[in-house]
């Protein structure tokens, strides 16, 4: 199990990014914009530099929703391979059987 630290700050920047994403989006649009003079661009990469960085989306830390652990995560599942293990052992997940050869 993860510390729940990790897990309560990760979802600290879940929340920033949701609510950041547009006005991150409308400067990073005028940043990117070639019409627009090197002066309204550079203003608007400040502006960018001065969001909190918890609210860009690549900080985001994929997690297993069961144990919270950040390694061997499965994003179709969102579960690391520990937990599909142990819930495909008690039986849990439909379809999946525990293979032997």
């Amino acid at each position: 199990m993860a510390k729940k630290s990790s897990i309560e700050k990760n979802e600290h920047r879940r929340q920033l990014v949701k609510r950041y994403a547009a006005k991150r989006a409308r400067l990073k649009a005028v940043a990117e914009d070639k019409a627009l003079t090197v002066e309204e661009r550079f203003e608007a990469r400040l502006k960018l530099a001065e969001m909190p960085r918890n609210s860009a989306a690549i900080r985001i830390r994929n997690r297993c929703e069961v144990s919270g652990r950040p390694r061997a995560y499965n994003r179709k599942l969102k579960m690391s391979r520990v937990a599909l293990r142990e819930l495909g052992s008690r039986g849990l997940v439909p379809g999946l059987v525990k293979s032997s050869w």
